[in-house]
C-alpha cells in the first residue's frame, strides 16, 4: 500500500504587532515573492501599499454589470412597444426613453449589484471549499491577536531554507510549514 504524501501549501510567519508586520510585508514584496499574503485579525492601515496591491478590478464588473442591464431595459422595452406589441394610444410614439428610463435604472442597479458579486467571487477564486490554512492551528489566532505572513511554495522565489532565513531575519519568532 502507498502512504499519501502531503504536499507543502506554504511557510507561515507569525509576527506579534502590526508594525512588524508591515516590515515583513515590504520585505518579501521587495524579496520578488508574488504567491504570498498577509493575514491580520482588523485592517491595517497602508498594508495594500506595503504589499504593492492596485486597485481591484471589481469596479469594472460592476460598470459592465450596470451597462448591460441598462441596455437589456432599454432593448427589452423597445421590443415590447415598438415591434412585438404595438399598441397605439392617444398617437404617441410607440416607443420612448423617457417612458424606458425607470426600469432601465433598476435593471441598471440589479446587474451591477450583480456584476460586483459574481467578479468578486470569480477575481478571488470562490467559492474554495477547502484551504490548507485552516488545518493549521495557530491560523485560528489570525482572527484574534496575531499576525501572520505566508509565502506559497509554488511562489518561483521559493526556496525553502531562503524562505525560512528571509522570514527570521524580518523578525518572526515562529514560522511553520503548511502542508495541504
Amino acid at each position: 500500500m502507498s502512504e499519501s504524501v502531503a504536499k507543502p501549501y506554504g511557510v507561515i510567519a507569525e509576527f506579534e504587532n502590526p508594525a512588524e508586520t508591515m516590515h515583513a510585508a515590504e520585505q518579501v514584496r521587495e524579496a520578488g515573492f508574488s504567491r504570498w499574503d498577509v493575514f491580520t485579525p482588523y485592517p491595517v492601515h497602508g498594508m495594500d501599499q506595503a504589499m504593492g496591491i492596485k486597485n481591484s478590478k471589481v469596479g469594472w464588473f460592476s460598470f459592465l454589470g450596470g451597462v448591460t442591464g441598462y441596455t437589456t431595459g432599454m432593448l427589452m422595452i423597445w421590443f415590447m412597444n415598438a415591434f412585438d406589441y404595438r399598441i397605439p394610444v392617444g398617437g404617441k410614439p410607440y416607443f420612448s426613453p423617457f417612458s424606458a428610463f425607470p426600469p432601465s435604472y433598476e435593471l441598471t442597479i440589479l446587474f451591477g449589484a450583480f456584476g460586483a458579486l459574481l467578479g468578486m467571487l470569480f477575481l478571488n477564486r470562490l467559492p474554495r471549499l477547502h484551504h490548507p490554512l485552516l488545518k493549521h492551528k495557530r491560523f485560528a489566532l489570525a482572527t484574534h491577536d496575531r499576525f501572520f505572513v505566508v509565502i506559497e511554495t509554488d511562489d518561483p522565489q521559493y526556496r525553502p531554507d531562503a524562505t525560512r532565513q528571509l522570514l527570521e531575519s524580518l523578525g518572526s519568532k515562529r514560522i511553520e510549514l503548511v502542508e495541504e
